[in-house]
Order: structure tokens, then sequence, then C-alpha cells
């Protein structure tokens, strides 16, 4: 990626999780989110549970001795559940993670799996009261006949520890898989999209929400599309977006009406006739949609590429990027082993000059709208050692392949980076692979 002095370099700083091959099913990290600062990184796995790291400063004099994150706090966020009426087991995986901007010296975080919502609080205690009037140090109550005299408890220092609490649970609201959760920039409500609808919440109301969007139809035999991802417009409290299966975003305004399902704006690119095929509508379908972070634009990843679109302008993106056009010849395959389905997500970097989504073989893909390049990157143990620069990778679609090029068909379609997160305001993305995390950061020269 083009810095400001030509090319930027991106090079290795850790790597989290287990090295094993074989990989228990509750590992596979499902979702990746930095708080706004950057300060903290959280991940969810299928498993429930929710990691965080922290980054920690190494020395501020010596920038090129870059940050580290380590582990701050770890807690079970949700547990495996089973509906009954409709003899149903309910994942315990964590779908989404969203941080709340700070407000206080706690840190607050929504997480989600498919059908329960929970507002978490993320606490620091480093000081422990002693000297109490009615209580032995052990916790035993005294005989209040034994007290003789008075003594003005005190709080003396204790090593550091992390709490994370369940302060709110949002339940009971969405009879389908819940799969986006967005925060509104007027940090009060927040939203949940299911397959079919899409609610509003107040942060602090947890037994009832507000139907935003319903798109179920009357009969359940004409359904043709269902919702894949939702957001709220960074600035605009009142604006947010969600794509469907069918290739399409709706932009929608809650001051228009209480229910937003006749759209202010739709999103839509004709489909090339010389592109059709069986598998155009799959394809078409959109994985994960994101405002930039001024607003302006907003992306979009389909199974096949990254778009970029101008909120003025409904009719086509403002630009295409080719994520992995070289699959298109292997789409039958793909579709038989299910890959097909997958649902890559993409993000922003800090000023929006540059986006990034995975691939497959543990590639991962940034496009730099300004320079018009773009780069292929592995997420790899082989390139595994510290601040060691990442070489760009290749693919070769067909013909001769030259030496440093991997041929499509030796690509490894179990090793995928659906996750990826970039730092608010430095050059450091974090990279799921299935069930370790890669941190990488630009070279500091």
């Amino acid at each position: 990626m083009a810095g400001p002095g030509g090319d930027m370099q991106w090079c290795f700083s850790q790597v989290k999780g287990a090295i094993d091959d074989d990989v228990a099913e509750a590992d596979i990290i499902s979702t990746v989110e930095f708080n706004h600062t950057g300060e903290l990184l959280a991940t969810g796995d299928k498993g429930g549970r929710v990691v965080i790291f922290q980054q920690e400063i190494e020395n501020k004099n010596l920038p090129q001795f870059r940050s580290e994150y380590n582990v701050y706090s770890t807690f079970q966020s949700h547990e495996p559940e089973f509906d009954y009426l409709k003899s149903l087991e309910i994942e315990e995986k964590i779908n989404k993670i969203r941080w709340l901007p700070q407000k206080n010296a706690a840190q607050f975080l929504l997480s989600t799996n498919d059908k329960t919502i929970k507002l978490w609080k993320i606490s620091e205690r480093d000081k422990r009261p002693e000297g109490y009037n009615l209580k032995e140090e052990d916790g035993r109550y005294k005989d209040p006949n034994s007290i003789t005299s008075l003594r003005v408890p005190v709080l003396i220092p204790m090593d550091l520890m992390v709490e994370a609490s369940p302060r709110r649970v949002f339940a009971n609201a969405h009879t389908y898989h819940i799969n986006s959760i967005s925060v509104n920039s007027d940090e009060e409500t927040y939203l949940s999209a299911d397959d079919l609808r899409i609610n509003l919440w107040n942060l602090e109301i947890t037994d009832r929400s507000f139907n935003i969007v319903d798109i179920k139809p009357a009969n359940m035999e004409e359904l043709t599309e269902v919702i894949t991802a939702a957001e709220f417009h960074p600035h605009q409290c009142n604006t947010f977006v969600y794509s469907s299966s069918k290739g399409t975003i709706r932009l929608c305004d809650m001051r228009a009406s209480a229910l937003c399902d006749k759209q202010s704006k739709l999103f839509e690119e004709p489909e090339d006739p010389s592109n059709r095929s069986f598998f155009s509508e799959i394809i078409s379908s959109i994985s994960d949609v994101k405002f930039s972070h001024n607003g302006r634009y907003m992306m979009t990843r389909d199974y096949l590429s990254v778009k970029i679109w101008d909120l003025n302008m409904e009719n086509r993106p403002v630009e295409t990027y080719q994520v992995h056009e070289y699959l298109r010849s292997k789409l039958c395959s793909l579709y038989e082993n299910d890959c097909i389905f997958d649902k890559f997500e993409c993000c922003w970097n800090g000023n929006d000059s540059v986006v990034m989504t995975g691939s497959y073989n543990n590639f991962f893909r940034m496009f730099d709208r300004g320079q018009r390049r773009d780069v292929t990157l592995e997420a790899s143990r082989e390139n595994s050692k510290p601040m060691q620069v990442l070489k760009p990778r290749k693919v070769c679609a067909g013909g001769k392949r030259k030496k440093d090029e991997i041929s499509v068909d030796s690509l490894d379609f179990n090793k995928k980076i659906l996750h990826t997160a970039w730092h608010p305001q430095d050059n450091i993305i974090a990279v799921a692979t299935t069930n370790n995390l890669y941190i990488f950061q630009d070279k500091v020269n």
C-alpha cells in the first residue's frame, strides 16, 4: 500500500491462538472489532467467549518499538441454549461485537449471538477496602457486642483486576438469526438486524424495541430476499442502511416514518448480461456494508468484489475492486463445497483512503483508493518472525505460472479470512484466520 513516501510495507507483529492443526470448533474466531481509540481489540468466537486485548506502548521515545496487544480480559458472553417451543438449539457463537464510545473509566460493548444481545461493562479495580467495623478480614461478621472502638475503613492497593459484568440483556425480539448490530451516533440507541426484520433499541430499556424494517411477506413462499447486514450512519442519527441477498442496498431515514419499509434511496448496479450465469444471484448477495468514517461513502462486499458507493449516486458504485476474479471459473466447485456462501467482511482504514477484505488461502486484499493500487498479503505461521516484512502474493489464474505465483488450483479453501479490522488511527490491522488472530503493522523506517 502506498504511504506518503511511496509503497507502505506491512510487517508481522503478533499472532494469538494455538498452533495445533486440529482446531476445536469453539476456538474459531467469529468477529473482530477495535474500540474507538484502538487501544482495545475484541474478538468473539464460536464458543461464546469474548477476548479483549489491550495495546501496551513499549517505548514512546523509540517509535520503531511499536506497541503490542496483550490479553486484557476474557469472559464467557453467551452460553448454548435450547428453544423448547421450536425444538431449536441456539448456538453460543458470537456473531458481532460493537464498542460504545467511552464516557467514563469503564468500557462498554454489545455482543450478540443468533438471538440475544448483551451489554457488557469492562472495568478495572486496583484497590480494595480494608478495616471494616462489622466484618473480619475473611468476610465473617463479628459479634456486635465485641466491638469496642470504631475505625475508618481505608482503600489499599491491590493487583489490577479487570471485571466484565453483564449490565443489560436484550432478548426475545428476533424470530430469525441476528446478523448485525450497530450503535447509533446519538449514543442512546442501537439497531439489531436479522434475516427479515430490523429493530431499534434504547440502551437503557431491555423489555421492548421498535420494529423499523419488516420485509417478511404475508406468505413465506413469496420470500425472494433476506437482509444480510445493516449499519447506522456515523454522523446522522436518523439514517441507516441495510443490504440484501439480491445485491441491493437501501438507505432509510427514520424521520420519514416509524416503519422504514419504503427506502429513501436504493443503491443497485445493473447486472452485466455477459456475466450472467446460474450463480449470478448467489455471488451478488452482499455480505457486509460499512460507512466510511467521514460518512460520504459506503462500502459493500459481495462474493467476488468490493464496491464503494457515493451516497449521492444510487445508480452505480464509484469504485469497484475485484477481490478474487480468478475464482469466477471455479464457482461450480465452490458451490459444491458450500464456500460460495461464505460471508466476507470488509473495513476502511482510519482516513478512508484504503479498504481491506479477506480471501481464501489465508490471503487478504488491500485497495488503495487514491493510487488505484492493490496488494495481496498472506497471514501464515511461515511469515511470523518479529517485524518480518510481508511479501505480496500473486495468484496465477491460468497459463504459465511464474516463479513466485501460486496456482488457483492449489489454493486452500478451508483457510479463509472472513473477519478483519483496522485500527482507527494507526496502520495496525487485525486479521482472523480460522482460530488465530494475526496483528500486522506498517514498517517504521
